[in-house]
């Protein structure tokens, strides 16, 4: 379970949002600013079962999200969610992946400390004989150029949600 943010853990000036987690309901969700850079040369790795339950990470999910291993793995990979993230761009990879077809994409992750980053995201269904047993995630530097183009189209498709919702 997801449980709602902690300010004693966040860095610097924070806005609190309520975000809606598909089949988890509302999270309270606290947010900064202060974006962290995506290392060269590092590949951020996860594994999930078919609901989306983290059964693995390495070092370098750890270091990037800046929670332990022990908070990530049973936790939902919505855990990550940034509030400006569109629920459709969710949508799109789920419809995907559950097709048992690879899905990418450019991500904006929420650190536990309330900062973020980017990552650009395959997600990789896991079949045996047959069937999605699970899912893993590979994420990489992103393009900048690329996320610059995503900022305002994110945000687009946010309003577009809220003015929906109305």
């Amino acid at each position: 379970m997801i449980s709602d943010m902690n300010p004693e853990g966040i860095v610097g000036e924070y806005s609190e949002s309520i975000i809606q987690l598909y089949e988890i309901g509302p999270r309270k969700v606290l947010v900064t600013n202060n974006e962290v850079p995506y290392p060269d040369g590092r590949l951020i790795v996860s594994r999930t079962d078919t609901k989306g339950i983290i059964t693995h990470v390495n070092r370098s999910f750890v270091e990037m999200s800046g929670y332990s291993e022990e908070e990530l793995v049973g936790a939902p990979h919505s855990i990550l969610r940034h509030p400006d993230m569109p629920r459709a761009a969710f949508k799109d990879l789920w419809d995907t992946i559950t097709e048992g077809r690879i899905w990418q994409g450019y991500v904006k992750n929420l650190r536990k400390d309330g900062g973020f980053y980017w990552v650009k995201a395959t997600v990789i269904p896991n079949i045996r004989k047959g069937r999605i047993v699970g899912y893993t995630s590979v994420r990489r530097k992103p393009d900048r150029r690329r996320v610059e183009e995503c900022i305002p189209l994110y945000a687009s498709m946010k309003k577009k949600e809220q003015e929906g919702s109305q």
